[in-house]
């Protein structure tokens, strides 16, 4: 693909096939991912790639802790929740996956099972956890850099016919994953990649999600009209 088929072309995959993606394509993908630049070169980023039956009981293990109720356990900061614009831009997205999969505003029983596909990783056969070291903790050029090394790997993935999303419920219980991931302390869990093969029967996967204008983000200083 050209670059900007890539950038133009990618969207958040919430569907898979169930095949299995072979570990060096993934390693190609990390190979490319990892030319991301990062604050002087410091490349605080590691990555857990897994599959088959650890991915299973991490999946299992996230949706019955939050069914019971358990309190989310995220390791990075969330802040409040959305407001304003960025609220709108939220629920702009979910209605617009909502529509793509049937899911009526009453319907809370198939509400709820999509958000609990988020916390078994959208069934996908990969996920890779993103995370970062801890003597790094507490700079912000750390997270900053862990975006651009997630940001270069999705796209990577789509460049290679994989699809890809990346999300925070697939780590909301964090003792979980730590525990089946073998995730090393010294290590802070950032973020999860789901991966995989693209099901283009799954209704959702053909969401394209909306951006604003270069003119609403941007603002030019001593350029001449």
């Amino acid at each position: 693909m050209q670059f900007d088929d890539v950038i133009l072309g990618r969207r958040s995959i919430r569907g898979y096939k169930p095949d299995p993606v072979p570990k060096a394509l993934i390693e190609e993908i990390l190979r490319l991912a990892m030319r991301a630049p990062s604050s002087m070169n410091t490349q605080p980023w590691n990555f857990y790639v897994i599959t088959g039956e650890p991915l299973n009981r991490i999946r299992a293990g996230n949706t019955e802790r939050m069914v019971a109720g358990v309190p989310q356990s995220r390791e990075f900061r969330t802040g409040e929740a959305f407001a304003g614009h960025h609220r709108d831009r939220q629920v702009g997205v979910a209605k617009q996956l909502f529509a793509a999969m049937g899911i009526a505003r009453e319907d809370k029983e198939m509400r709820q099972d999509w958000v609990l596909r988020g916390f078994r990783q959208f069934d996908a056969p990969v996920c890779i956890i993103v995370t970062y070291d801890r003597v790094l903790d507490g700079s912000d050029d750390t997270p900053f850099d862990c975006g651009a090394v997630t940001t270069a790997l999705v796209n990577a993935a789509w460049s290679r016919g994989l699809g890809a999303v990346i999300n925070s419920q697939g780590i909301m219980q964090s003792p979980v994953v730590r525990e089946h991931a073998g995730i090393a302390d010294d290590q802070i869990i950032m973020k999860s990649i789901a991966l995989g093969w693209p099901d283009d029967t799954f209704p959702a996967n053909a969401v394209v999600s909306e951006r604003k204008s270069v003119e609403e983000a941007t603002t030019f200083v001593g350029f001449d009209d």
